[in-house]
Formats: structure tokens, C-alpha cells, sequence
């Protein structure tokens, strides 16, 4: 589509660096195109104030932002919670699945707005861009995408500020705490500066580096309890008080903060193919994650449990990837639905100075059998049975080994 043709762009609006400049960006090179911004409200809290009088002032027609908490919860973070998807074994998808909720408002309002384009502000070499456009392409595969870093002039974010500077947008950032950060209700993210190099230490005791923890060096020197309810592997309860979704991820972020909890520094490897470094924020998530984790240790037989680790790691490279709406995580979702059935029960875990520490596990699905795995003396499990068991276990053993000694030359091998 020729950019003479397009009259409306909705844009995903953030506020931040590159969309506060891409409004005024569309407007010159679109022929004075109206430009709808849309703000997904995932939990970014302040960094959404004065954001309606800011778009407008820079060249929108106005600005929806959307509450899509609950949904981002519900829809997005619970299910992969339930999954037990970490990407690359550190990384808890704060950002990945914070795209596909928002793109798919995003669209909905396009439509509704008669919209000849989406915009977005995600960069050529990240991650972000598959995530809004396959979004996008599932539910308006038709609709024309504007990404403007992969066709503007601008090659860093100095000269993203320069532009601000020239054209009178407001920043909340400067040159020298530019880090690039993401926040939601489940983290915050940092990239950037002094963290491109991995040999650089984070920050973490630097005022105003961290936001929504405190430094494990500076967490209480007395642990914290906290118990954690869950019902068909969604938690539920806190301290045997009942709260809403929202609600349990904000409380739990606040009590993990404090101590210290849920940060980390990585390496991950890129979908675009590159190596990145990130430090990240999750304080409420890893506490779920460690719980609900315990509780399928009591509640999960050896081969669903151990099958499911191998589904968690192929769930969180879709999510990483972008491809929410996908047939094979729709597929994947159904069978950890399956097997959350009873993962039902409590969980305690003691929180110190930035570890996560189990105190404590108990469900009416559990399958521990104290009577079983005793050392005293039992009257249900004849240790002899185990000698049987053992003799044809290793029967494929024993057989190639004779193979082996009977053929003196694969023994020279």
C-alpha cells in the first residue's frame, strides 16, 4: 500500500522513547494521516499518567487505553504458569506474553476505527516485532503494518531523543539513564548501556536501578512466610485469604519485592537470532513459579510430570516466539489443562535476602505415601520384589555386555 493511501494509522502507544516520536514521524511522511493511539494497560501503573494529553499534543486524534489486566492474567500469564514454561530455563515471559493481549485489542480496534494500517514502535532487531505481527496477522491478516525502524533514517536511541528534541516531545528519560526497560504487572525489564556488556555487575543497589525490588543485601534479615493456595493449578489464596487474579500477582510482587526475590540476569538467545543480555524484575512470578512447581511434585505421577517438563520448554519458546495464537500452543494448553486437574492444595515458602526457600507442601490429591517411602519399618512394600524389577530393567544391560565380551573385536573399538 502507498503511503498516500493510507489516511488512518492506529498506533501502539506506549509513551516512551520510540512511540513519542513516532506520532509526529507518521503525520510527515504519511501526508498529515490521522493517527489513533491505543495503550494496552498491562499493569505499567504511573508510567500511564498524563499519557492522553501527551498523545494528543504530539499529533494524535486521541488515545484509548485499555484495561487488560485481568485478561493478561487470566488468559496469558496463568496459562503459562500452568505450564511451567520458562524460556531458557531464567526467563519468565513478562514481556512475551504481555504482546499478544495487547495486539489483540489493538486490532479489534483498528477494525472498529476502519483503520487502513497498525503501527508499532518494535525495533528490527528484537523480539517484539514477531509478537505484534503474528498477532496481527491472525486476526487481520489483510491489515497493512507499519514498523518505522525498519524503514526510518534513525539508527540509535541518541538520535530518537534528537528527534524528540527537534520536533518539542516531551521525554521522561535523558541521555543518561537510558535504559531501555518493559513494565507489567508481572516484571520489569532492563536492557541497554552498561548491561550490553555481560561482564558488567547490574546495578542493583544503584538508587532508582531497581523498581519493584529491593537488593537481596538489602531485604530484612528475617525470612518471611507466605503460603499460597491453589485450585486445579491456579493459585487462588493467599495466607488462606482468597483474592482476585490481579490482586494475587500485586500482593505477592509486593512481599517478594521486599525480600529480594525473583530477579535475574541472562543471557538469552533472540528469536531474530542474536545473543541479548537482560536483567529482570519478576518477584510475584517466581514465587508462583516455585509453588505451584512444589505442588505438582506431590501431585503429578513420575511420567506425566516429567513429560510435562518436556512440553514447558517447547510452550515457552511459542510464547518467546510469539505465536500465542497458534494451533500447537492452543493443543499445548489443553494438555496442561489436563494434568492441573489435581493440582490442588498448599504451598508454604520462606523468603530471605533473595532466595526462595520450601517450607512446606500439602494436597488431598497427593500422591506421597509417607507409609511407602518410610526408612522405619512398613508392612506395604516387600524390598525383595525389588531384585525381580532390577534383573529385568537391566536385561537389554546384560545382553550386550554378553554380546560385547562373546566379539573380542568391539572391545578393541
Amino acid at each position: 500500500m502507498s503511503n498516500s493511501k493510507i489516511k488512518k494509522v492506529v498506533l501502539a502507544y506506549s509513551g516512551g522513547l520510540d512511540t513519542s516520536i513516532i506520532i509526529s514521524w507518521l503525520k510527515e511522511n504519511y501526508h498529515g494521516c490521522e493517527v489513533i493511539a491505543v495503550s494496552g494497560d498491562v499493569g505499567q501503573g504511573t508510567e500511564l499518567d498524563g499519557l492522553e494529553e501527551k498523545a494528543i499534543k504530539t499529533g494524535a486524534s486521541k488515545l484509548y487505553i485499555e484495561d487488560l489486566k485481568k485478561e493478561f492474567v487470566e488468559d496469558y500469564i496463568f496459562p503459562t504458569l500452568k505450564a511451567g514454561a520458562v524460556y531458557e530455563g531464567d526467563y519468565l515471559l513478562g514481556t512475551s506474553f504481555a504482546r499478544p493481549v495487547i495486539a489483540k485489542r489493538i486490532v479489534e480496534i483498528a477494525k472498529a476505527e476502519g483503520a487502513d494500517a497498525i503501527c508499532h514502535g518494535c525495533t528490527g532487531k528484537g523480539n517484539d516485532q514477531v509478537r505484534f505481527e503474528l498477532t496481527i496477522k491472525a486476526f487481520a491478516p489483510d491489515m497493512h503494518i507499519i514498523a518505522p525502524w525498519r524503514i526510518w533514517d534513525i539508527k540509535s536511541r541518541d538520535e530518537e531523543i534528537d528527534y524528540a528534541i527537534s520536533h518539542n516531545i516531551p521525554l521522561k528519560i535523558n541521555r543518561e539513564t537510558n535504559y531501555s526497560k518493559d513494565k507489567n504487572l508481572w516484571h520489569l525489564s532492563h536492557e541497554g548501556m552498561d548491561l550490553e556488556d555481560p561482564a558488567n555487575e547490574p546495578q542493583y543497589n544503584k538508587p532508582g536501578f531497581l523498581e519493584m525490588c529491593v537488593s537481596p543485601e538489602a531485604a530484612p534479615d528475617k525470612a518471611t512466610y507466605v503460603k499460597i493456595s491453589f485450585e486445579k493449578g491456579i493459585p487462588v489464596a493467599i495466607d488462606d485469604v482468597r483474592y482476585g487474579s490481579v490482586e494475587i500477582v500485586e500482593k505477592l510482587n509486593k512481599l517478594g519485592g521486599e525480600n529480594g526475590v525473583g530477579l535475574a540476569d541472562l543471557v538469552e538467545n533472540r528469536l531474530v537470532g542474536m545473543k541479548s543480555r537482560g536483567v529482570y524484575e519478576t518477584p510475584g512470578g517466581a514465587i508462583l513459579y516455585r509453588a505451584h512447581k512444589v505442588l505438582e511434585t506431590i501431585t503429578l505421577d513420575r511420567d506425566t510430570q516429567h513429560y510435562k517438563e518436556l512440553v514447558a520448554v517447547r510452550f515457552a519458546e511459542l510464547v518467546y516466539f510469539g505465536q500465542w495464537f497458534t494451533p500447537l500452543r492452543e493443543s499445548l494448553s489443553a494438555f496442561v489443562d489436563k494434568t492441573q486437574e489435581t493440582v490442588t492444595g498448599d504451598v508454604t515458602l520462606k523468603l530471605y535476602k533473595g532466595n526462595i526457600i520450601n517450607a512446606g507442601v500439602s494436597s488431598p490429591y497427593s500422591l506421597y505415601s509417607e507409609e511407602i517411602a518410610t526408612f522405619e519399618k512398613d508392612e506395604v512394600y516387600n524390598q525383595n520384589d525389588s531384585e525381580g524389577f532390577i534383573n529385568l530393567f537391566g536385561l537389554p544391560l546384560k545382553v550386550r555386555a554378553n554380546m560385547i565380551n562373546k566379539n573380542s573385536s568391539i572391545n578393541k573399538i
